[in-house]
């Protein structure tokens, strides 16, 4: 009987650290397009002088990309689980999550460095760690990277 429980504590100890690899994997993969599409909203803001919130749709759309391409080859991929839906539906749930993300977000900067008169690039950092862990991180795992259950 002891072993037997053992090796349950052993599996459900697997299993866990199974979802926190996964978890880290995302953070990584979000992190990486976070930072493209932060210093191209910068960068168009300050160079060519656009509205912080249109950069914002602009840097979103490519920092998207690279999640997407990251998330789909690395952070959700397992050997032996294929994904639920084609690609082009995964593409589909995707865009669906990003432009919801990015609305999030521009709104998100624009009411907090309106009414509390934070930097648009402050501002912006608060605001994606709220949408990127609750909103995106959900969505992406469980809705468009889902798994055929087995």
């Amino acid at each position: 009987m002891n072993l037997i429980k053992q090796k349950d504590n052993q599996q459900f100890i697997r299993k866990i650290l199974e979802k926190l690899f996964v978890f880290a994997k995302a953070q990584v993969s979000a992190f990486i397009g976070g930072m493209s599409d932060y210093a191209i909203m910068v960068f168009i803001t300050e160079v060519f002088h656009v509205h912080y919130t249109i950069s914002i749709v602009i840097g979103g759309t490519i920092g998207a990309i690279i999640n997407f391409a990251l998330n789909k080859t690395w952070t959700f991929r397992t050997k032996n689980v294929p994904y639920k839906n084609s690609i082009y539906k995964q593409m589909i749930k995707f865009v669906l999550v990003v432009i919801n993300s990015i609305l999030l977000k521009s709104s998100g900067t624009y009411l907090i460095t309106t009414f509390l008169h934070i930097d648009y690039k402050i501002s912006r950092l608060m605001i994606d760690a709220i949408v990127s862990l609750l909103f995106n991180y959900t969505l992406q795992k469980y809705w468009v990277f889902k798994k055929v259950k087995i």
